[in-house]
């Protein structure tokens, strides 16, 4: 993986990917619908913002991060939704001024964050690295959102190595998430690069795997499309059922998305 400045430069520049959908907009198109349900493309754009600022204080103020985890554990879906909201009211030449400065702030407060400190969370404390990766993967996720919204498309880059790292990273989680205890046998991940390499997790000779292009897996990982409009090909039972809930993101299990009309 990438040294923290490398990957701080990742992040940085998939913030600027997905700025650059939504900066040329006018102020009506901010309230066009995305796929996920009740929320615009002001509600995509105001949950990053809202989540870059939460990241702000873990990387900053530890105490002041615990009080917001209190307020997280009254009422963890309504606390991440009323973030939502809130952005979602404010102009929207507002909310994309405040999202770029807190983004700023956020990579600025991650490079600062001293080597081998963990940094508390929504979830289990984790390092700088890790919190720009998890960073990255959700401003990659919302931004497919907004493409989608604007019927845009990205071209996919070497970001996704990030993506589908932590994707990988998180498959106990996924099961554990939905009190399922993780299957112990390992899986080979082994994903196409946009620019045709290979990029391979797991050992080479596990007896179970999942192959294919690394957008579609990433798409999969972060519930953006469906398994069955995807084409990953799967060997192995606990690969199968990886596939049927794998979640790379905090919070409880994900309801996915529907599969494409034909």
């Amino acid at each position: 993986m990438p040294d923290l400045n490398s990957l701080l430069t990742d992040l940085a520049d998939e913030g600027d990917s997905v700025d650059a959908l939504v900066a040329p907009l006018p102020a009506a198109r901010w309230a066009d619908p995305t796929p996920a349900e009740g929320w615009t493309i002001a509600h995509q754009i105001a949950h990053l913002a809202w989540t870059d600022e939460q990241a702000l204080v873990a990387a900053t103020d530890a105490e002041a991060f615990a009080k917001l985890i209190e307020q997280a554990l009254a009422d963890p879906e309504g606390y991440v939704e009323a973030g939502a909201q809130e952005g979602a009211a404010e102009v929207p030449a507002a909310l994309l001024a405040r999202w770029r400065d807190g983004r700023r702030r956020m990579v600025d407060a991650l490079a600062a964050v001293p080597a081998g400190t963990r940094l508390p969370w929504f979830g289990p404390p984790m390092g700088a690295a890790s919190m720009a990766t998890a960073r990255l993967m959700e401003t990659w996720a919302h931004g497919e959102d907004v493409a989608d919204a604007l019927g845009a498309r990205r071209e996919p880059t070497h970001r996704l190595r990030h993506v589908a790292h932590i994707g990988v990273r998180t498959r106990g989680f996924s099961f554990r998430n939905r009190g399922l205890e993780p299957p112990a046998e390992e899986i080979r991940v082994v994903l196409k690069s946009p620019a045709g390499e290979e990029w391979t997790w797991g050992p080479p000779d596990a007896a179970q795997s999942v192959t294919g292009p690394a957008l579609d897996f990433c798409h999969l990982v972060a519930q953006r499309r469906h398994r069955d409009d995807l084409a990953l090909t799967v060997a192995g039972a606990d690969a199968d059922r990886w596939m049927d809930i794998a979640q790379a993101f905090a919070g409880p299990p994900g309801p996915g998305r529907s599969r494409e009309a034909t």
